[in-house]
């Protein structure tokens, strides 16, 4: 049982958690939830980190942080974090503001341990920290930005709701992206049909950004790769890979495959 939350407990905190601990609870409170593997390899270079797992555990049993396992397959499902009550309170003291708006969306974090969208929400994560990784591995590349679908809502809700925008610095500039995560539930023409959000968002804004879709293995992307040819062709280019080519060999390498055909390209050559 972690410990009761109090005074105390919060001074107490302010001496134990590390710079790394407050980098990773910023993480958790832009991105929701995490897994294990997740955070080995964003803040302990090891998706398979002993190190990682000591002070996740460590963490949960001062109630810095909440943890679940999906209810399929519990034994071999991975473990989801999120912030804890302690954890929020100490991330609000750090950051100086008010405790209301972190544990609101603290709240909303552990209620995925209950969504049909779990997976899915760990499959943007996988693509997240692939394309974090990719930066650190390359001189002067970086990811710059990337927005959940909650902001993104926020932002272009009235016309398209992608499950992430990115913004990949690199030496020849920077490269601006959405990303919608396929899994391969939802039918290829609903699929298909969301280019006419992100067309109207582009004539609206004047801006054209590409659109990654990332689908669940190679005939899929096949199929979805046909469909959208045999679509009026948009102006908003789009690039399709599979879950595969982003996690090896990774979003910044020539892996995004042009609806229009010819090669693969990589983030800094989408258009």
């Amino acid at each position: 049982m972690p410990p009761r939350l109090s005074p105390g407990l919060l001074v107490a905190l302010a001496h134990r958690l590390t710079p790394r601990d407050y980098a990773l609870l910023e993480t958790l409170h832009t991105h929701r939830m995490l897994t294990t593997r997740q955070i080995g390899a964003l803040f302990f270079g090891d998706r398979a980190s002993r190190r990682a797992r000591t002070r996740l555990l460590t963490l949960h049993r001062l109630g810095v942080l909440e943890r679940f396992r999906p209810r399929t397959a519990p034994g071999s499902a991975p473990w989801c974090w999120v912030l804890g009550s302690a954890g929020v309170h100490a991330l609000a003291r750090h950051r100086d503001q008010p405790v209301g708006e972190l544990a609101h969306r603290a709240e909303r974090a552990l209620a995925l341990a209950h969504s049909p969208r779990l997976h899915h929400h760990i499959g943007v994560g996988e693509v997240l920290v692939a394309t974090t990784l990719a930066g650190r591995t390359r001189p002067g590349h970086r990811l710059e930005i990337w927005w959940d679908e909650t902001r993104c809502a926020h932002e272009w809700g009235a016309y398209v709701r992608p499950d992430a925008f990115l913004r990949y610095r690199h030496p020849h500039g920077a490269t601006d992206a959405f990303l919608e995560y396929d899994t391969g539930t939802e039918p290829l023409g609903r699929v298909a049909a969301k280019l006419a959000g992100y067309q109207r968002l582009a004539d609206a804004t004047q801006i054209t950004t590409p659109l990654l879709i990332t689908t669940a293995g190679s005939a899929r992307e096949a199929h979805l790769a046909e469909r959208l040819a045999a679509a009026p062709a948009p102006q908003v280019p789009v690039r399709l890979s599979t879950t595969t080519l982003v996690a090896e060999p990774g979003p910044a390498a020539a892996i995004w495959r042009p609806t229009e055909g010819g090669p693969r390209r990589s983030l800094t050559h989408l258009h």
